[in-house]
């Protein structure tokens, strides 16, 4: 069974490494893959005036067949959590602050090409997405200042695009990320597996 699902797992690296396309009349190949991601989150901008370093990971589907290889769908899920900084806190009223994100996306990814075509093949890889994310925004202020702590819920639109390498079942991505105020950069390191592979 093992060998089975490695085999068609195989099948479909194959059929991502022939980008220039699958013979005609072969028979339709599709697969559906679990990737799971996790990495720093830096602020940049606006937002890094107030934040340090977060950190986030994603739980990510994707999509894709023989009649748009070598694009792949993706629907992602996630979590990202930025603090503020010490200086902030320092020039502010803030005695803390803190916000999380739960992005819910939908992408597109394109492969290129193989760089090295050696033992593992190692591809360029492009996205971009398309998000919604539910945000909880942490304000404590300074005692003294007659001001009431609060907490501070939504939903947010964002975007993001990023570039990255992949061994295709081991992947590196930097992506720039944009929600409501709130810019920052993200590297993730993610492990894809296969769910369903039909050819």
């Amino acid at each position: 069974m093992i060998l089975k699902i490695m085999k068609k797992y195989l099948t479909v690296i194959i059929l991502i490494l022939t980008v220039s396309g699958i013979a005609e009349g072969s028979d339709r190949a599709r697969g559906y893959f679990l990737s799971i991601g996790v990495g720093p989150r830096m602020p940049v901008s606006n937002f890094a005036e107030r934040s340090v370093l977060g950190y986030g990971g994603n739980f990510e589907i994707s999509f894709t067949d023989d009649k748009f290889l070598p694009f792949f769908i993706y629907g992602k899920l996630g979590y990202e959590i930025f603090t503020g900084s010490q200086e902030y806190y320092q020039l502010s009223e803030y005695t803390h602050y803190s916000i999380a994100h739960v992005p819910m996306g939908l992408g597109i990814r394109y492969y290129m090409s193989p760089l090295i075509q050696n033992m593992i093949p190692i591809m360029p890889v492009f996205e971009a997405g398309f998000s919604l994310n539910v945000f909880q925004e942490v304000h404590d202020y300074k005692a003294g200042l007659g001001k009431n702590n609060y907490l501070e819920d939504g939903i947010a639109p964002g975007f993001s695009f990023g570039v990255g390498v992949s061994a295709f079942a081991l992947e590196l991505m930097a992506n720039y990320n944009y929600v409501k105020s709130n810019q920052f950069l993200s590297l993730d390191l993610k492990l894809r597996l296969p769910l369903f592979v039909n050819f």
